[in-house]
C-alpha cells in the first residue's frame, strides 16, 4: 500500500474518531442540559405551593427537637442527586420547642456502608423575613457553598433556614444558641429521611451569619446532640466576634444594615432582659427597622442601602459594645466561649470588608489558646461575598487529610 494510501486512511480513521468524540460530548453537553432544564421546570412547579407547606400544621412543636413535622420530595434536583424540603423541630435560646425548614441533599447513588456522613451547612446573611429563607428560593440550594464537590464526596448535606425564617418563629439573626441548636437539629432530620442514609458522622461547615451558627453548634453539641460525632468544623469569614462586627460598622451602611437586622432580633428574644430598641437606636432607625426588616439583603440590596444611608451617622446612640445589656449580650452570642475537640478550619478573605481579617486573626488565636486544632487560610482576592468559593480547594485538601 503506497504512502499516500496510508495517510488517507489514516485521516480517515482520525475524522472517524473525532466524530465519535463529539457524539459523545454532545450526548454528555445533551443530558446536563435536559437535567438544567428538568430542575428548572421542577423549581417554578414547587414554588406554587411553598406558602401551604410553610403553614405550621396544629401541634407542630410537640414533639422531641429534629424530628420532621413535614417533608416533600422535591423534583427540581441537583444532577445525580434526590433532595426534600423538610419543616423540623428545634429549641430556641429561652430552650422553646420551635419550628424550623430548611433543605437536606442526598447522592442518588447507593451509600458506601449503608450510611452518609451529614454535612450540616449554615448559609451567610439573607435577610429576616420569612420570604429570606433559602428553601423559598427559586433555586432552593443556591446558597449551598460548595454543594456540588460535597455531594460528590458522598456527605448527605443538611441546609437549615435557622429559627423565624421560612416558617413561623422567634426571630434568631446571631442569636447564637438558637442558630447552633437549628442546625445540629437539621442534621437530626435527615436521620428520619430513610433515603438520605444520614449516619451520626457530622461535618460543620457555614459562612459568615453561618459561620457564628456551626461554631455555636459544634460548642454546643456534646450537651445538645451528644449522639452526634462532629468530626470537623469549618467555617469562612465567620460573624465570630459579634461586638467587633457591630463596632467595627456601626458608622457605615454595613453596620445600618446589619445592625436592622440584628437590633430588632434581639429586641424581640431578650426583651425580658432590657433590650430595648429606644436604648440603643435613634428615633430615626427605629423609625425605619421595620421596613428594612422586610426586605431580603441579597434581593433588595440598592433598596436597603437606600434607606439606610440617611442613617450613617445617626443610627445608635452609643456604641452597642460599650452599654448594657448589649454588650453583655453581644460577648454571650460570640464564639468561641467553649472548646470542642474538632478539627477546625477558618477561611479568611484579605478584601473582606465586612468581618474584617484582623478580626478573624484574633478569634483564631483564641481558639488556639484553648488548644485547639485551627487550621487558617488567609486568601489574597477574596472578600466577603466570595471566601467561601475561593476557600473550597483548601476545604476538600483539609478534609481529604482529617479522613472525613
Amino acid at each position: 500500500m503506497s504512502s499516500a494510501a496510508k495517510r488517507a486512511i489514516r485521516r480517515t480513521r482520525h475524522r472517524r474518531a473525532w466524530r465519535v468524540f463529539w457524539a459523545a460530548a454532545l450526548t454528555v453537553i445533551a443530558g446536563f442540559v435536559v437535567v438544567a432544564e428538568a430542575r428548572v421546570i421542577g423549581d417554578g412547579v414547587e414554588q406554587g405551593h411553598l406558602a401551604a407547606f410553610d403553614e405550621q400544621p396544629a401541634g407542630a412543636t410537640e414533639g422531641a427537637p429534629g424530628e420532621i413535622v413535614r417533608s416533600e420530595e422535591l423534583v427540581g434536583v441537583p444532577f445525580d442527586a434526590r433532595a426534600w424540603r423538610i419543616m423540623y423541630r428545634t429549641t430556641d435560646v429561652h430552650g422553646a420547642t420551635v419550628v424550623a425548614t430548611g433543605i437536606v441533599v442526598t447522592p442518588a447513588g447507593p451509600a458506601v456502608g449503608g450510611a452518609r456522613t451529614v454535612l450540616a451547612w449554615g448559609h451567610p446573611t439573607t435577610g429576616t423575613s420569612p420570604d429570606c429563607a433559602p428553601s423559598r428560593g427559586f433555586d432552593p440550594y443556591q446558597l449551598i457553598e460548595g454543594m456540588r464537590p460535597l455531594l460528590d464526596r458522598g456527605y448527605t448535606i443538611a441546609a437549615t433556614d435557622y429559627v423565624g425564617m421560612g416558617t413561623d418563629g422567634p426571630d434568631s439573626y446571631l442569636v447564637g444558641d438558637t442558630g447552633g441548636n437549628a442546625v445540629l437539629d437539621s442534621v437530626r432530620a435527615a436521620q428520619h429521611l430513610e433515603p438520605a442514609h444520614a449516619s451520626n458522622k457530622v461535618v460543620l461547615w457555614g459562612h459568615s451569619q453561618g459561620g457564628q451558627a456551626v461554631l455555636f453548634a459544634a460548642q454546643r453539641a456534646p450537651q445538645y446532640a451528644p449522639e452526634l460525632d462532629i468530626e470537623a468544623v469549618a467555617v469562612a469569614a465567620p460573624a465570630a466576634d459579634l461586638t467587633a462586627l457591630l463596632s467595627d460598622h456601626i458608622d457605615d451602611i454595613s453596620g445600618v444594615t446589619i445592625g436592622s437586622y440584628t437590633f430588632a432580633a434581639y429586641a424581640q428574644v431578650y426583651a425580658d432582659r432590657g433590650a430595648t430598641l429606644d436604648s440603643i437606636l435613634t428615633p430615626a432607625a427605629q423609625a425605619k427597622l421595620t421596613e428594612m426588616n422586610a426586605l431580603c439583603l441579597l434581593s433588595n440590596i440598592d433598596r436597603l442601602h437606600e434607606i439606610g444611608q440617611p442613617l450613617v451617622g445617626d443610627f445608635v446612640i452609643a456604641d452597642p459594645g460599650g452599654v448594657e445589656p448589649w454588650a453583655t449580650l453581644f460577648a454571650e452570642n460570640s464564639a468561641g466561649g467553649t472548646a470542642f475537640s474538632a478539627p477546625l478550619f477558618v477561611a479568611q478573605g484579605k478584601d473582606d470588608k465586612l468581618v474584617v481579617p484582623s478580626a478573624t486573626e484574633q478569634f483564631v488565636a483564641h481558639e488556639k489558646s484553648l488548644g485547639m486544632d485551627v487550621d487558617f487560610h488567609l486568601i489574597g482576592g477574596a472578600d466577603h461575598g466570595t471566601i467561601a468559593y475561593v476557600a473550597l480547594p483548601a476545604l476538600i485538601e483539609w478534609l481529604d487529610a482529617h479522613g472525613v
